[in-house]
C-alpha cells in the first residue's frame, strides 16, 4: 500500500482536501478505513468525510479507540466510523429531510465485532481498558445467537468538544414490550 504515515501529525494540521484514502492516520488506520461501508458502496452513496472538523473527530477516535482494540486483539474492521447523512437516512429508512444526530455523522463513532472474541467481553474490555470515551453501548447482544452476537458501539468526543459522559450502556431487547431499549450496565437481552 502507498501513502503517507500520518499517524503523529497533530489533529489541527491535517486537512481532507490534503489526504488520500491511503494515508496512514494512526498507528494501525489508513483514512479509507474510516469511511468503508457494504451499504453505501451497495447503493452507491457518498459516504465521503465531507470537512475538517468530521476529519479531526474521526482521526481521534481512530488514534484514542481503534489502535488500541488493533493492539489487543489484532487485525480487524470496523463496521461503522464515519456515515453520511445520506447512508445514515439509507440505513434508518428516514426521507431526505432528515438529519441524523448520530454520533456516527460527526465521526465520533465506532462499531466493533472481533470474531474470536464474545461481544459482551469485548465490551468489558472496552469500559475497564480505554483511557477515554463517551459511550460504550452492547448493542443487540443475544446469547440464544451466539457469543459475537450484536456488536460494540464506542464514541468519543473530540478534544475541545466537551466531556466524555463514559456511560456504559446495553441495547437490548424489552421482554416486556418486546421493543429495543437501551439499559445502564453491561448485559445480553432477555427472552
Amino acid at each position: 500500500m502507498t501513502g503517507r504515515d500520518l499517524s503523529t501529525t497533530p489533529l489541527n494540521d491535517l486537512r481532507i482536501a490534503e489526504l488520500d484514502p491511503q494515508d496512514r492516520i494512526a498507528r494501525h488506520f489508513r483514512l479509507y478505513e474510516l469511511t468503508v461501508s457494504e451499504t453505501a458502496d451497495r447503493q452507491r452513496i457518498d459516504n465521503r468525510i465531507p470537512d475538517d472538523r468530521v476529519l479531526r473527530s474521526a482521526v481521534h477516535l481512530a488514534r484514542a479507540v481503534l489502535d488500541p482494540v488493533r493492539e489487543a486483539f489484532g487485525s480487524f474492521s470496523p463496521n461503522s466510523v464515519f456515515r453520511s447523512q445520506a447512508l445514515e437516512r439509507s440505513l434508518k429508512a428516514k426521507p431526505s429531510s432528515w438529519i441524523s444526530t448520530s454520533q456516527h455523522a460527526e465521526g465520533r463513532a465506532c462499531d466493533i465485532e472481533i470474531v474470536a472474541k464474545p461481544t459482551l467481553e469485548l465490551a468489558a474490555w472496552a469500559s475497564s481498558t480505554l483511557a477515554e470515551f463517551d459511550q460504550i453501548i452492547c448493542e443487540c447482544y443475544d446469547p440464544r445467537k451466539g457469543p459475537n452476537s450484536g456488536w460494540v458501539h464506542i464514541s468519543l468526543l473530540p478534544p475541545g468538544a466537551g466531556r466524555n459522559r463514559r456511560q456504559v450502556l446495553s441495547y437490548v431487547l424489552d421482554p416486556g414490550s418486546g421493543r429495543l431499549v437501551y439499559v445502564n450496565g453491561l448485559q445480553a437481552s432477555q427472552a
